[in-house]
């Protein structure tokens, strides 16, 4: 197997770090493999930042190859397209705990690229990238305050697993991806089965237990590769402008930042704030004015109000307290027409949500290229306008913000939806963002739960989620010598802050949670603190969710599809759709409804229908062609054939018997043909069938039971001879 120059197992772990050969002109490149899967990670940083720049420009893309997989792309050009969900996301999941560590005032453009080289189906790519992008950063001359390791925990019978595989994943109660360095957390993502707030510390405390092996290896890689840090330029505010700043705003800027009102009200305010110190300054300083440090000093003027305001008075921008939460309001049913929807507004963070139920065969099909599920039937998407800030700008596809906050409350619902046996329908649900002050993904968990249930689908339990917030101040070392915690943090809460911290769940447990960080690790206390803060927030919104609607409507709406479930021979599966799916296809043009039949060869037949007739007809169609011909029933048969002892009548669709020459009538028959020819519609009944399953059909005994006359010859009558 092919070997890089430097090479670092993970202590008990089949995890190996290898760096040195390929990609030599990048700032830094590694190779990580756990198993069979292995990934590729380069990392490089423009040496120069663009005038006027304000901003740290981190892009991070992950790619998977189908060649590692042994596949061919789909499609006309067999080529890689568009990002899938997966690959966003992974992207994502590296960005996140790699961004707080850049020095503050770095601002050179670093882009760090992911391939997905080989899969094994078992092991999943994303934690590898976060490891082998954390690594690649240790052996470049980028500053960066790493390492990071990263592993996935799961829950099976009770007891933690590192990095299950997929097999393993399919029965695991705990999805939790972990990211930290070697004395806090740093990033952390998942979902559980309502799973208990001391239970999910001890995750976090066993996870991160987990990581120092890893964290270890990439020390050991970096000190292999010996490559130094290069010196950068930092961008920051020069602390004489900042200071000449401060004086000149005065209280004007807190006066904007603390006024009663809307986030927009406050905003104009500081912008006009801004427009007469830049003003003042142009004037002042001529060509030496700077407008990038003006910026600079705004976002640190700012930061400096809201921080203090918070850890001295307890005072937030719009005069709540540290664990209050804003004003709610709910309403379900608010469209016709719709399967479920609901309207969920937190402050001025404000969703409509809808929810849409179809059959099986809609569901979301998968091209899982390392493994697991081939399809979901479950999709939740999310959806960001730029009206929801009042603002104007792009307005199309998804991006990645989009991706992975409907990622985030699609995975917090999925825990309590009902199975696909109880509940065999595909369901989308879909969140419009109408306004947006703060956490608008947990805005989609709790209109999502509404909306659901709305629509009459049968959750384990409603679901409601918050996003908590932290301000601290700073003793030295990295160290946190003083904090407070928020509970329901507004858009400049969280942008001025230290952490967004989204946990959703039920009464029962967490099945939902991410953590975002500014800073450079989130130690363990101050995060047990915030998960129970969360827990008491849930709580409260859920009491007003209930106030709504207090279960899930025991009806689904008027125009959801219903739905009827036929259990049919599986051996009578090939009947039923026909030479090229031409049978089931006919009856589902003639009756209206969709028919889905189970792939595992069951026989079960699950029928969708809008119209009561239309069911009605779908099931009289699927009868006749999977029922099986009966003693002591009647049937109106079409002749298919005569023979001289009798005719073949077919009772049901492909299924005939005969009907003995002297079972045509109540006289005797010299001809069938005297009685019937081919085509020939009649009732009949059926008086046995053998052990060969021959079936015996008598039309004497039909029209007996009938009370019909006797049946009078149909044969020619014979010109008598002269």
């Amino acid at each position: 197997m092919f070997k890089q120059k430097n090479s670092v197992s993970v202590e008990g772990m089949n995890m190996t770090f290898e760096s040195g050969t390929l990609a030599k002109q990048a700032n830094g490149s590694v190779t990580v493999r756990l198993g069979e899967t292995t990934v590729f990670v380069a990392a490089c940083a423009s040496p120069k930042v663009e005038e006027g720049q304000d901003f740290f420009p981190l892009k991070v893309d992950y790619r998977e190859k189908y060649a590692a997989a042994g596949r061919f792309p789909e499609g006309y050009f067999r080529r890689e397209g568009a990002p899938s969900e997966k690959e966003v996301l992974t992207s994502r999941l590296i960005d996140r705990p790699l961004r707080p560590l850049f020095p503050t005032g770095f601002m050179n453009e670093v882009q760090v690229i992911g391939l997905l080289m080989s899969a094994d189906l078992q092991n999943e790519p994303d934690i590898l990238m976060v490891n082998a992008a954390s690594a690649a950063m240790m052996v470049s001359d980028i500053p960066w305050a790493g390492p990071v390791g990263c592993v996935r925990v799961g829950m099976i019978d009770g007891k933690f697993v590192v990095n299950p595989t997929n097999d393993q994943k399919l029965v695991s109660d705990l999805d939790l991806i972990y990211a930290g360095n070697e004395r806090d957390m740093m990033m952390i993502e998942g979902s559980a089965l309502e799973l208990g707030e001391e239970k999910f510390i001890e995750a976090l405390e066993f996870a991160h237990q987990a990581i120092q092996p890893i964290i270890a290896a990439q020390k050991e890689l970096a000190a292999k590769a010996n490559k130094a840090k290069k010196i950068w330029p930092l961008c920051v505010v020069e602390p004489a402008f900042l200071q000449k700043v401060r004086s000149m705003v005065g209280s004007t800027l807190k006066a904007a930042v603390f006024q009663p009102g809307e986030k927009l009200q406050r905003e104009e305010g500081v912008v006009k704030v801004y427009d007469e110190t830049k003003t003042k300054l142009t004037a002042a300083m001529g060509e030496a004015f700077k407008e990038g440090q003006l910026k600079m000093a705004f976002e640190v003027l700012q930061e400096e109000l809201y921080r203090e305001s918070i850890l001295n008075d307890g005072r937030r921008a719009d005069g709540r307290g540290v664990s209050d939460i804003r004003p709610i309001t709910c309403g379900t049913g608010i469209f016709p027409r719709l399967h479920g929807s609901a309207l969920f507004q937190r402050g001025e963070t404000q969703a409509v949500v809808i929810a849409t139920l179809a059959a099986q065969k809609d569901a979301q099909k998968l091209d899982a290229l390392t493994g697991g599920s081939k399809k979901k039937s479950f999709i939740l998407h999310y959806n960001f306008p730029p009206f929801s800030t009042g603002e104007t700008g792009r307005f199309g596809g998804a991006g990645r913000r989009e991706v992975g906050h409907g990622a985030l409350a699609e995975r917090s619902l999925i825990p309590v939806l009902p199975s696909d046996e109880d509940f065999p329908y595909a369901i989308r649900v879909v969140s419009e963002i109408m306004e947006s002050n703060g956490s608008s993904s947990m805005a989609s968990v709790c209109g999502g739960c509404l909306s659901l249930m709305d629509a009459g689908v049968p959750l384990k339990a409603p679901v409601a989620g918050i996003s908590c917030g932290l301000v601290t101040t700073n003793g030295g070392d990295d160290k946190i010598n003083r904090h407070i915690i928020l509970t329901d943090i507004l858009g400049a809460e969280d942008h001025f802050g230290d952490m967004d911290f989204k946990i959703a769940g039920s009464k029962n447990g967490i099945t939902g949670f991410q953590l975002d960080l500014k800073l450079m690790g989130l130690p363990m206390p101050i995060a047990k603190e915030a998960i129970r803060q969360n827990g008491v927030a849930r709580a409260k919104i859920l009491e007003i969710m209930a106030a709504e609607l207090p279960a899930p409507r025991a009806q689904l709406g008027d125009h959801a599809p219903k739905i009827h479930i036929k259990q049919i021979d599986p051996e009578k599966i090939g009947a039923l759709i026909g030479p090229g799916g031409k049978n089931i296809r006919r009856i589902c043009e003639v009756s209206g409804a969709q028919i889905d039949i189970n792939e595992d060869n069951s026989g079960k037949v699950v029928i969708y229908s809008n119209n009561t007739e239309g069911m009605k007809r779908a099931i009289e169609e699927i009868d006749l062609v999977t029922a099986e011909i009966e003693v002591g029933k009647m049937y109106r048969g079409i002749v298919r054939g005569t023979k001289e002892f009798g005719a073949f009548v077919e009772c049901l669709p492909g299924k005939e018997g005969l009907v003995h020459i002297s079972e045509l009538a109540d006289f005797r028959v010299n001809r069938t043909e005297d009685v019937c020819r081919e085509g020939d519609e009649m009732w009949v009944k059926c008086i046995a069938v053998d052990n060969m399953g021959r079936v015996k059909l008598s039309r004497r005994a039909a029209m007996i039971e009938r009370g019909e006359k006797s049946p009078v010859s149909t044969a020619p009558v014979e010109e008598p001879r002269r």
